[in-house]
C-alpha cells in the first residue's frame, strides 16, 4: 500500500470538513499527528487550488477564525464569498461565530470510528 504524503494527508482531512464548518491550520497537524506543523498545512494549502479546486480550501482558516489565506485565492474577496455562501458570516476578514462553527477533526472523526 502506497503511503500519502503530508500534503496528501492534509487534502484528505480538508475534503472531510463539512458545508458551513471551517478548521484550523493547527487542528490539521494536530490531527496528523505532527503539532507543532501548522505552518506546513499552511504551505499545503497555498497551492491546492491550482492543483484540485475540488478542495474546499476556503474552510481552512488560522485558529483565531481570520482568512489568513485569501492571497491564494483567484482574487482576495473570493475565500469570504464562497464562505458566505455556505452560510458562514465574515466580517472584517474573520469569521463571526468561529467557536461554533470550528470542526475540530480529531473529535469529529474520531466520533466516525
Amino acid at each position: 500500500m502506497e503511503k500519502l504524503t503530508f500534503y496528501e494527508q492534509v487534502y484528505q482531512v480538508v475534503h472531510l470538513i463539512p458545508s458551513g464548518r471551517v478548521t484550523s491550520y493547527g487542528a490539521i497537524a494536530s490531527y496528523l499527528g505532527t503539532k507543532g506543523s501548522s505552518r506546513m498545512v499552511g504551505y499545503a494549502m497555498n497551492g491546492v487550488l491550482k492543483i484540485n479546486s475540488s478542495i474546499p480550501a476556503q474552510r481552512v482558516v488560522n485558529r483565531n477564525g481570520l482568512l489568513t489565506g485569501k492571497f491564494h485565492f483567484s482574487s482576495p474577496e473570493l475565500m469570504q464569498q464562497l464562505l458566505e455562501l455556505e452560510g458562514l458570516e465574515v466580517k472584517d476578514d474573520q469569521i463571526i461565530n468561529f467557536k461554533s462553527v470550528f470542526w475540530d477533526p480529531a473529535i469529529e472523526l474520531d466520533l466516525e470510528k
